[in-house]
This record gives C-alpha cells, sequence and structure tokens, in this order.
C-alpha cells in the first residue's frame, strides 16, 4: 500500500507468506468478491464504508447495484452486437485467396487499394 493509505494488518509467517488478521482476512475477501462481480474499486470502497452503517436503509447500496448492473447490460448490448458482425463476417468468408477475403476487406478503409 501506498503512503498514507491503511492496508490489511498481516505478519510473516514461515516462508515469508503473510499472515492477516481474521478482520483483514474478511476486508480483502469483501474486496475480492466486489471486484469478482465487476464492481470498480471505488464502488467497492463506497460499499465497503456503508458496511459501518449497519442500521441505516440499503438504498444507497441498492443504488449502486442497479449503476453496475446498467452498466453490465451496457456491456452485454455491446458485446452482443459485436458478436453478430463477427459471425457475419466469419459466416462469410468462402475460402479462396486472401485477395477476396471479406474478413480483411471489412478491416480496411474503403476505397484504399493495396
Amino acid at each position: 500500500m501506498g503512503p498514507g493509505r491503511a492496508g490489511p494488518e498481516y505478519t510473516r509467517g514461515s516462508g515469508n507468506y503473510r499472515e492477516y488478521n481474521k478482520a483483514s482476512l474478511a476486508r480483502l475477501t469483501f474486496i475480492k468478491r466486489g471486484r469478482d462481480l465487476g464492481f470498480s474499486i471505488d464502488q467497492v470502497s463506497q460499499l465497503m464504508n456503508l458496511t459501518r452503517s449497519a442500521g441505516e436503509n440499503c438504498a444507497t447500496v441498492d443504488a449502486i447495484a442497479v449503476q453496475h448492473l446498467a452498466a453490465v447490460d451496457r456491456k452485454i448490448a455491446d458485446l452482443t452486437a459485436l458478436r453478430r458482425e463477427l459471425t457475419g463476417l466469419v459466416d462469410s468468408c468462402a475460402g479462396g485467396s486472401i485477395g477476396d477475403c471479406d474478413i480483411l476487406r471489412a478491416l480496411s478503409p474503403e476505397g484504399t487499394e493495396e
């Protein structure tokens, strides 16, 4: 961790491996799980800060999750469109010579001759 950032507390055990206390391990697990779900570092940090307010309404947590879900849906839509386009290019391949390749033609700027 850089200066001014409090990191998980650990000691060095045999073989120079890090050994974390229970609280630090829980924090690392929370961060890892949040990142595995695709939350940004800032979102994970916000969510972690909200865990300290157990008695409050979870509307802020829900808003962060809804915002992230919308971003995931946009990415899925973009990837679906990309897949459709690439599938069309691959399906258009009839073999033959490189000079007649539809895939390479699709990648080339229009109007340029090689």
